[in-house]
């Protein structure tokens, strides 16, 4: 059942609606300017101070720079009766329809010491693609975003020796969260690692947002949250996967097929996972990829072959077989060790910046290391060395070319988590044909993050760093 009266703790799935009314940001002071389609370069900043050209925002101390000149402070809202997000539990909706001066959700501040400095800042980075588009090409944008669960960060606290403990505090990490997101201002947001779900959605709610959360099974009490933009996205179906029930952990899937309100022929099927963490269950981490890609593929077919875009927290790094078997859609099992295939064990911060490389590409053939049983789940055949998924995925980072200080050999950022036991990335944003990213947040630099001696910070609110990515539609896609 779903309800807000119900904790988030319980055993449930959760469909969120923001109540009924459109909501849009816009700067009052330049017709068609917004936030989340700015031209030129672009830069957020996540701290207290505002790259010139702009004025704070005095409600929050995320900021950013772009080529247009615009007031930071002056958003406003239209807010009128639509027929509300359409999806397969429809619920009632007032028919009212009002205006009114935007506000920002999250409470102010009470003491200045509680602002975080600007030490943070990351560059847009936009696409050289030859792919030809049209000023009114339709276009969204993706967070992707683990946002370390409460009772993670305080069963694992060996992780975070180096953080102060004020900043492992949800009530301060949460806000750093939600003033992030409500900045970046994304159409969807994929979440991992969620406990504090009706927390989130109390705040994401009055900025527009609908949502979906399902928790994990067992006895586990976090689990993947949805949010898309109430105005722009109509939900027409979901899927929630529990790999439990194929014998693959407690971990948890959503699947979502979104349709842009404004343009009924234009849909996406959206994905969100957090992979088993377990370095050693090789068998169990590529199962679960192979089944969300197959469920993925089957629900895109119902609805006409429709793109995907698939977010998470896929715990594999870029030189691993397992984001190998993403990008190239098989995967033969004998020649690797199930213990190695996610890439994990090497990147230790000290590894990392003493060899500067976290993977080896060395194949080694070892079948004596999987049972059977391990063989079935990581290729769903009880006879059949190979795994193989049914798309052809793109990761968006690696498909924008960025530089030297952010990006490894295969394009994927450098790092997209860092704590004392872990400095490396293990978050994308893949994608199908008939999308086409346009740009991306780019990260942090290596030398950024460890000066911040690990994640959370002041400036930053979780252990991983929020992927951001803008797609279009191609043309006659």
């Amino acid at each position: 059942m779903c309800g807000f009266g119900l904790l988030p703790n319980i055993s449930e799935n959760f469909i969120s609606k923001p109540p009924q009314k459109k909501i849009r940001m816009r700067c009052v002071n330049c017709v068609g300017c917004s936030w989340s389609r700015p031209t030129g370069a672009n830069r957020i900043s996540f701290g207290g101070h505002l790259s010139s050209g702009f004025n704070p925002c005095p409600l929050s101390p995320l900021s950013f720079r772009s080529s247009s000149s615009c007031d930071a402070n002056n958003f406003a809202v239209s807010c009128s009766s639509t027929s509300g997000p359409s999806d397969s539990n429809p619920e009632p909706y007032s028919n009212r329809s009002y205006s009114r001066r935007w506000h920002n959700p999250l409470p102010r501040r009470r003491h200045p010491d509680q602002m975080p400095s600007s030490r943070i800042v990351r560059d847009w980075i936009v696409s050289d693609t030859t792919t030809p588009v049209s000023q009114g090409s339709e276009r969204f944008t993706v967070v992707s975003y683990n946002i370390l669960g409460v009772r993670n960060a305080s069963h694992h606290i060996d992780l975070y020796s180096n953080v102060s403990f004020p900043y492992l505090k949800w009530g301060y990490r949460k806000r750093l969260i939600c003033e992030e997101l409500i900045r970046l201002n994304p159409d969807i947001i994929c979440m991992q690692e969620v406990d504090k779900y009706f927390d989130l959605f109390s705040m994401m709610e009055k900025a527009g947002y609908a949502g979906s959360y399902k928790r994990r099974t067992g006895d586990n009490i976090d689990g993947c949250a949805v949010f898309w933009k109430a105005d722009r996205f109509r939900v027409l179906e979901r899927e929630n996967i529990e790999f439990s029930q194929f014998g693959m952990g407690d971990n948890v899937a959503q699947l979502a097929v979104l349709e842009l309100r404004k343009s009924n022929s234009r849909k996406i099927l959206l994905g969100n996972i957090h992979v088993r963490y377990n370095p050693n269950k090789g068998d169990v981490k590529l199962g679960q990829i192979r089944s969300l890609c197959s469920k993925a593929h089957l629900l895109s077919k119902k609805w006409g072959d429709i793109p995907i875009v698939l977010g998470g927290d896929f715990n594999s790094t870029p030189q691993s077989p397992l984001y190998n078997f993403l990008a190239s859609s098989e995967l033969n099992i004998m020649e690797h060790d199930k213990r190695q295939l996610s890439g994990q064990k090497n990147c230790r911060p000290t590894q990392v910046l003493e060899t500067g490389s976290k993977t080896s590409n060395s194949i080694t053939f070892i079948s004596s290391s999987w049972t059977n049983e391990e063989i079935r789940v990581a290729t769903g055949q009880e006879n059949s060395y190979w795994a193989v998924h049914p798309l052809k995925l793109s990761s968006s980072y690696a498909s924008v070319k960025g530089s030297a200080n952010t990006r490894d050999s295969v394009g994927e950022p450098l790092a997209t988590s860092y704590h004392s036991k872990f400095l490396g990335t293990v978050d994308y944003l893949w994608y199908s044909d008939g999308l086409v990213p346009a740009r991306v947040l780019d990260t942090l630099p290596i030398d950024v993050l460890c000066k911040t001696r690990g994640l959370p910070c002041q400036e930053l609110g979780s252990d991983h760093l929020a992927l951001v990515s803008e797609f279009f539609f191609e043309p006659n896609g």
